[in-house]
């Protein structure tokens, strides 16, 4: 159970090419391969700016946004 068999993957690409036709096929995978591209670019960036910074020796200091300052 569970899990995507080889004949799943034929039923799907049959009823891709009966709702898109052939001719639509490459444009859609193009279109979303971009969407992908982007998404993965925006996950990325999200990291890079998570609150978490690190030190020149290595360790991580970590800033909650709702802390205040005491200094």
């Amino acid at each position: 159970m569970g899990g995507l068999q080889g004949w799943h993957i034929v039923i799907i690409i049959v009823l891709a090419l009966l709702l898109f036709g052939a001719p639509k096929l490459p444009g859609l995978a193009r279109s979303m391969g971009q969407s992908l591209r982007i998404f993965k670019s925006e996950v990325r960036q999200m990291k890079d700016d998570d609150p978490k910074s690190e030190t020149v020796d290595g360790t991580v200091n970590e800033q909650n946004p709702n802390e205040k300052n005491n200094s």
